[in-house]
């Protein structure tokens, strides 16, 4: 326990001022007294809990203004609580692999339902922000409160070629630097720009949770943005989702779309996939790489095979991850005890010297 005004200690010096003046009342008090021929007879007369009786308001009282006292210092105590400043990155993969029927309907259809339940049940305070990825990433929607944009940017997600997973991951970085001053944007080299004095030592209470159904194809690779990432003390929670399988590819009109985020992911599709190993080999997720870009990060890698699985892995996935120490001034609980106190030492005194 510390005191924000500690000088204010010195007026407990009344403390043992009173006890001294008191002690000197006392013997005054027995020095004018009438002399009876035996003190003795008279102190064996009185009720065994007279003496202190006579002693215990005044203690009581003394309490209190201690309590009093302290108070007037401002005593504060640590404490640790979960940190209410978090904001979630939900960074989703809409390649058109996400059109696989193994899931069915297919797997962005079962994707979006879980990233809604999600949504939901998180705490008004807590933001989130979206970022869809496939040949390229895109920030949806930024860190927010408002659940209503956020359930319609995950409704209306079209799906594109490519999968681009270490750009999800650094355009959900720079995201996260938006709202969170102690994380420095990506591309910021950390060990020798002056800007950046001093890594955190704890991990920063924002979170990115990637999802993809299959492997990097484009882009930076995955762990190198980890590592941007990971010094910057920000966790990656990777989820892997969909069967071994190779299905049949089936979006609706409205997963192809023909301009993701409004004219981002480039034109129709067609509504079939050529064949060829060079495009299905993407099709199989890269745990290995995942459950890298999890460690490396501090974060974990989850495997989810069907819809029950994935809104499982979503319900399990830490949103207060972090405590922090506040200080919480606990000036009012002094306050309370001396007052009880306090009137407690008058209750008696008046009570006993009524009724000896």
């Amino acid at each position: 326990m510390n005191f924000l005004w500690p000088w204010l200690l010195l007026f407990l010096l009344i403390i043992p001022l009173s006890i001294a003046i008191y002690i000197w009342m006392l013997r005054r008090r027995r020095k004018f007294a009438v002399r009876y021929s035996s003190l003795s007879l008279i102190r064996e007369a009185l009720p065994k809990s007279a003496r202190w009786r006579q002693h215990l308001p005044f203690a009581l009282f003394l309490l209190g203004l201690t309590g009093l006292i302290l108070a007037q210092a401002r005593p504060v105590a640590e404490v640790e609580v979960p940190l209410s400043r978090t904001t979630i990155i939900l960074a989703l993969d809409v390649s058109r692999s996400m059109c696989a029927t193994d899931v069915p309907p297919n797997r962005l259809a079962v994707a979006q339902e879980a990233a809604l339940a999600f949504v939901e049940a998180q705490a008004d305070g807590t933001q989130i922000g979206l970022v869809a990825f496939a040949g390229f990433a895109e920030l949806v929607v930024p860190p927010t409160n408002d659940k209503d944009v956020l359930r319609d940017a995950i409704t209306n997600l079209t799906t594109s070629l490519g999968t681009a997973i270490g750009s999800a991951t650094l355009k959900s970085i720079d995201a996260i630097a938006e709202v969170n001053t102690a994380v420095p944007p990506s591309g910021l080299n950390l060990q020798t720009e002056e800007t950046v004095t001093e890594l955190a030592e704890t991990y920063q209470p924002d979170i990115i949770v990637l999802l993809t159904d299959g492997a990097n194809s484009q882009g930076p690779r995955p762990l190198d943005a980890a590592q941007q990432a990971a010094d910057r003390q920000v966790r990656i929670y990777t989820i892997g989702f969909g069967t071994d399988e190779i299905p049949e590819m089936v979006c609706t009109r409205a997963q192809l779309g023909g301009d993701a985020f409004g004219g981002g992911f480039g034109g129709g599709f067609g509504g079939g996939f050529g064949g060829g190993g060079n495009f299905r080999r993407f099709l199989v997720i890269d745990e290995e790489t995942l459950q890298g870009v999890a460690d490396l990060t501090g974060g974990e890698y989850y495997r989810a095979e069907s819809a029950d699985q994935l809104l499982e892995v979503f319900q399990e996935l830490p949103t207060q991850i972090i405590l922090q120490k506040e200080a919480i001034e606990i000036s009012v609980f002094f306050v309370l005890a001396a007052v009880v106190l306090v009137g407690t030492a008058v209750f008696l005194s008046l009570k006993w010297r009524r009724y000896p």
